[in-house]
Formats: structure tokens, sequence, C-alpha cells
């Protein structure tokens, strides 16, 4: 990209590069969507650790000690 700008020189299709499709669906990326496995949820009150469940989000687990929400740590 010249000048380091990111405007770069038109593309034959009409300044589609690179750049197409982001802040589209296909853009995305992870945005909005849940950590995956592998991350922890900690409760808040007592301090226990427990894996994250997969496809729920931490603030909907429950801790196993004390029954508190979780968060993710």
């Amino acid at each position: 990209m010249p000048g380091g700008d990111g405007t770069g020189p038109m593309s034959g299709r009409g300044g589609c590069g690179r750049t197409a499709g982001r802040g589209g669906a296909g853009g995305a990326g992870m945005r909005g969507r849940g950590a995956g496995p592998g991350i922890e949820s900690v409760c808040p009150k007592c301090g226990t650790k427990a894996p994250r469940e997969a496809g729920v989000p931490c603030f909907e687990q429950k801790c196993p000690k004390c029954g508190s929400s979780m968060i993710r740590a």
C-alpha cells in the first residue's frame, strides 16, 4: 500500500481489494461470540474456578460450591 495510509491503488474490481467484506458477516471474526473451550470461569464470591462449559457463557454458569453466578477469569 503506497504511503502506508491504507488507501492503495484502485484495483480492477472497483476498489474491492483485500478489505472487501470487513465489517460484514465475513469479517466479524470472534466478535459477539463466546470464548472457546479452555477458558475458565471463576466465582466472584468464593474464588472457585471451573472449566467453561461449551456454548454456555460464564455468567450463566453456577458455582459448584456456593451457587453464585460465575464470571470469566
